[in-house]
Order: structure tokens, then C-alpha cells, then sequence
């Protein structure tokens, strides 16, 4: 094969980081259709604070990184990577639009020769049966023939400066032996932690959509014990502490489960399951107790509220974060809303504070209205740590409080039990 020139499809929280490291091997171009990202991207700044600004500056001036809306801009390119997202929709079923419109694009400016690399989480088949049929298509080209494909699912963990792209191991799959082998290359070159070869296509897609489910599952198990022990009377992270000395005990704890991945992937395996006959019961079963606990959050604030003789009808209440996650200005199928919405039922007086997150984009996806920074003279007759951003946990929270029957809930169990009425 030529020279590799890569061009990746879709410049969200996988495809820019992924597409920044490769320019600084290959030639690069990001090829995306919102044109304010572009034209944000080209000007050195990524909103979501995935690729630090200098970084992307550098990958732009040094290395010719070039993020474009042309697609004459990346017909050139023979080594194409999709990276957009997939969701569900309103009943949780597989939406592979973004999928067949980025596989639309591939099949517009692909020429024999070329190779297209899956990273969208799928259900084993996706790829191979609604993707690749479209190239073909478009292009008119035959896969296998005329073109090749490759799937490597992404593993980026939106926020983690710790776990970020260059340092994953990733999985590698290629549709024939040869271009397995040279898939694995390209991404080996790039990476320090190397990459694993899966011996086809569907199993590298199995194997990522087993990644998040597995963690929705266990954490799911976390929930309900949370569930379990609050009724009793018990702090449940005093009895994961005691528990997690046992040297095999994995170390979870309960929480809302949002974001872009552990949330919606399991879905997509569902659904796969059916039709082959199979009724997923604990991955169903998880998915529901997890997409449940907003509303169980809200619901024991309304009780602690109540016990400490707070009137819930028209309190004020300060709910603190809206992301789906702590110090990451994500907010993509957040549960915080859930809790906001159970609590808008009882009072209209409620504020959300999250200084990461993008107040337009709130309103628009949500229609939650968001403030930056907690005003200083307003009183609250609860508040609820929600995500566990750094700069909410050196805050005097107690001194937001109305009086001393006022209400503190801590979701994510990270404040001094000494400011808290209660925790998940």
C-alpha cells in the first residue's frame, strides 16, 4: 500500500484526540459537518477541553492538521477512520443514522485501494452489514475487492487526563488478514501501549460493547445495594470500605450512570440479543435500575426534607453540577436532569450551578437554565452535591443553607460526612 493519508470522520470527544495523535505520523485531515467546530478547531481551541489548546495548535502549525467541511479535502486520503456517535432514541433502540451518513461520505471520495476503520460502538454485524453495504453503494466500488475495512473501537473516557488516546491499548480488527495486519500498524505507530489484533471484525465489536456493559452492570449491583442499605439504616460506602479489604472484591460505588457510553451502549446488545431469541435479563434489568436512580435521588432528598420538617413545596433548592461526570464539561444523556425534574414537580425554585458546563448547549438539549458560580447571598433549603466537580468540594456548603433544619445530599459520596444529612 501507498504512503498512509488519513482522514477522520467526525471531530467530537473521540474523533479530534484521535485524529491530533495520528498527525503526528501521517498526514491528517479531520473532515466534520458542524461548521463552527471547524472553524473553533482550526483556530487552536477545542470545547471540549479534550486536546489542550497547545496541542492542537502544534498538530495545526508543525504537523499540517487540517479540520475541514470540504470533502474535496479528504478524497485523497486512503486511510479513513469513523468516529461518530451512535445513540438511541426515545424507546432506546439502535440509531445508526450518524452511521450511514458518515459511511454515505466515506462512499463519496473512496478509491480502490482505500481502507475504512470502524471506532463507533456497534452490535456484532454493524459493521460488515449495515456499513460497509453502503460504501459499497455509494462508491460502487466491492468490499474486499475494490476497498477494505478495518474496526477498532474507541476507548476514550471524556475527561481522564490520565487514560487519554496515546496511551490506550487498543483493539484492532481488519477484514482480511492483510489489512488486519496493516490496520494493527497504523495504530501501533501511534500508540505507547501497543494494541491487541482480534482475530475478525465482530469480535473487536463484541468485545467494546462487553466493556461498557459490564461496568453498567456492576455499578447497576452498587445501585440497588445503595437501595438496599439506605433502607436499613446503613452508609452503604461504609460497607464497600469494609468489603473491598477482601484482596478480590472490585472496588465500586453507586452513582448516576449518564455519558455517551455506559448508558447507551448496552442497548445496542440488547436489541442484538432479541433477535437472535436470547433475553438479555441482567443487562435489561441493570439498564433499568440505572437509568432510575435520578429520580431515587430526588426522591430521598424529599424525604430528608420531610423528616427535618423543611416544606418541599416552593423550597429552594441548589443542585450543584450537570454533567454527566465530574470535572468534564460533557453533558450528554446527564441524570441530573431526572433528578431536576422530579424535583421541579414539588418547587419551581431551583438553581443549577455548573461552571463546566455550556449553558447554550443546557438549554438547548435540556431546557434548564444554568448559572457559572453559586450566588453568594441566596439561602437554600437543600442543596445536592450532584457531580463531583474540585471546585464544589472546597466549598462551604453548609454556609449556602437557609437555617439548620436546611438539607445537604452528597451523590457521589466525596463530602465530609460532617456536612451531609445523607449520601447515596
Amino acid at each position: 500500500m501507498k504512503e498512509i493519508e488519513i482522514a477522520v470522520i467526525g471531530l467530537g470527544y473521540v474523533g479530534l484526540p484521535l485524529a491530533r495523535l495520528f498527525s503526528t505520523k501521517f498526514r491528517t485531515v479531520g473532515f466534520d459537518m458542524n461548521k463552527d467546530r471547524v472553524e473553533s478547531l482550526m483556530s487552536g481551541h477545542d470545547a471540549t477541553l479534550e486536546v489542550e489548546d497547545s496541542l492542537l495548535q502544534e498538530a495545526i502549525q508543525k504537523n499540517g492538521f487540517k479540520c475541514t467541511t470540504d470533502l474535496e479535502d479528504i478524497r485523497d486520503c486512503n486511510f479513513y477512520v469513523v468516529a461518530v456517535p451512535t445513540p438511541v432514541d426515545e424507546n432506546n433502540r439502535p440509531d445508526l443514522k450518524p452511521l450511514w451518513g458518515a459511511s454515505e461520505t466515506v462512499g463519496k471520495v473512496i478509491s480502490k485501494g482505500d481502507i475504512v476503520v470502524y471506532e463507533s460502538t456497534v452490535y456484532p454485524g454493524v459493521t460488515e452489514e449495515e456499513c460497509l453495504p453502503m460504501v459499497e453503494r455509494v462508491s460502487g466500488l466491492k468490499f474486499n475487492v475494490d476497498f477494505y475495512a478495518g474496526y477498532s473501537p474507541e476507548r476514550i473516557n471524556p475527561g481522564d487526563k490520565q487514560h487519554t488516546v496515546e496511551k490506550i491499548k487498543k483493539v484492532t480488527s481488519g477484514s482480511t488478514p492483510e489489512i488486519a495486519d496493516i490496520v494493527d500498524g497504523v495504530y501501533n505507530s501511534v500508540l505507547i501501549n501497543g494494541t491487541h489484533k482480534a482475530p475478525s471484525i465482530k469480535v473487536a465489536e463484541a468485545s467494546k460493547i462487553i466493556e461498557n456493559s459490564q461496568r453498567d452492570v456492576n455499578i447497576a449491583f452498587m445501585n440497588e445495594l445503595a437501595k438496599i442499605f439506605n433502607a436499613m439504616g446503613i452508609d452503604t460506602h461504609d460497607v464497600i470500605e469494609a468489603a473491598a479489604s477482601k484482596w478480590n472484591f472490585i472496588k465500586l460505588s453507586p452513582g448516576l450512570v449518564g455519558g455517551h457510553c455506559i448508558s447507551v451502549d448496552p442497548y445496542y446488545l440488547i436489541q442484538k440479543a432479541q433477535v437472535y431469541g436470547v433475553l438479555p435479563r441482567v443487562m435489561s434489568n441493570a439498564r433499568r435500575l440505572n437509568d432510575g436512580m435520578g429520580e431515587y435521588v430526588a426522591q430521598q432528598v424529599i424525604k430528608l426534607m420531610n423528616k427535618k420538617g423543611v416544606l418541599v413545596k416552593d423550597a429552594h433548592i441548589l443542585l450543584l453540577g450537570i454533567t454527566f461526570k465530574e470535572n468534564c464539561p460533557d453533558i450528554r444523556n446527564t441524570k441530573v436532569v431526572d433528578i431536576y425534574h422530579t424535583l421541579k414537580e414539588y418547587t419551581a425554585n431551583m438553581t443549577v450551578c455548573d461552571p463546566w458546563a455550556d449553558a447554550d448547549a443546557v438549554k438547548h438539549e435540556y431546557g434548564i437554565d444554568i448559572v457559572k458560580e453559586v450566588i453568594n447571598d441566596e439561602k437554600y433549603d437543600a442543596v445536592v452535591l450532584c457531580v463531583a466537580h474540585h471546585i464544589f468540594l472546597n466549598m462551604d456548603i453548609r454556609s449556602m443553607l437557609r437555617d439548620e433544619t436546611s438539607v445537604v445530599y452528597d451523590v457521589k459520596g466525596t463530602l465530609d460526612r460532617t456536612v451531609i444529612d445523607g449520601r447515596l
